[in-house]
């Protein structure tokens, strides 16, 4: 019965641990990233559809993104779909291909893109802090329904605790990672 709560626990903190990652993805470093476009849908024949199900989206250096649409007259789609993003940019549109030509990255740009992985992380963390509150929930309603004594509810809670310990230090060493990865030159 603990052993299955400590292991949910586990399981759904790794899963916060993996979705900070994923956003991660979305923030720019030195080397833009063809991720920073995955929230972006274009009018595919009245449906709102991801930029990479209608094209190639690729970085062929560190401060360009082209984007090859398989059929050309989803350029305009695409072109307005990039506008309304609002990612810092304008597309090139040439008939042929979209390009989006990124600056290098300022010092303060760099700082400002660090403190937005640290609200990232924070919110993982806030996230890992509410597992650890339902899974310490079950064991206090398994003490209430005396499946198990006082002093097995109080090791499960720290072990529990010890959990969520980790997977914070987890956390702050992504974070670490992530903002080495940004304000490196």
């Amino acid at each position: 019965m603990l052993e299955e709560i400590y292991a949910q626990t586990k399981d759904h903190m790794e899963k916060s641990i993996e979705a900070l990652k994923k956003d991660y993805k979305s923030l720019r470093t030195g080397k833009v990233n063809p991720n920073i476009l995955d929230g972006v849908r274009v009018d595919y024949y009245g449906t709102p559809t991801e930029l990479s199900q209608v094209g190639s989206v690729l970085s062929p250096d560190a401060t360009t993104i082209v984007i090859n649409p398989w059929e050309k007259n989803l350029l305009g789609p695409i072109d307005k779909a990039l506008q309304a993003a609002n990612i810092g940019v304008n597309p090139n549109n040439d008939g042929e291909v979209i390009k989006l030509f990124f600056p290098p990255m300022t010092v303060d740009q760099r700082q400002n893109t660090a403190k937005q992985a640290k609200v990232m992380t924070d919110n993982a963390k806030v996230a890992i802090r509410n597992i650890r509150q339902n899974s310490n929930t079950k064991v206090k309603n398994l003490l209430k329904d005396k499946e198990i004594t006082d002093d097995e509810s109080k090791r499960a809670q720290d072990e529990i605790q010890k959990i969520t310990d980790s997977y914070v230090v987890k956390a702050d060493e992504t974070l670490k990672a992530k903002e080495k990865d940004i304000l490196t030159v």
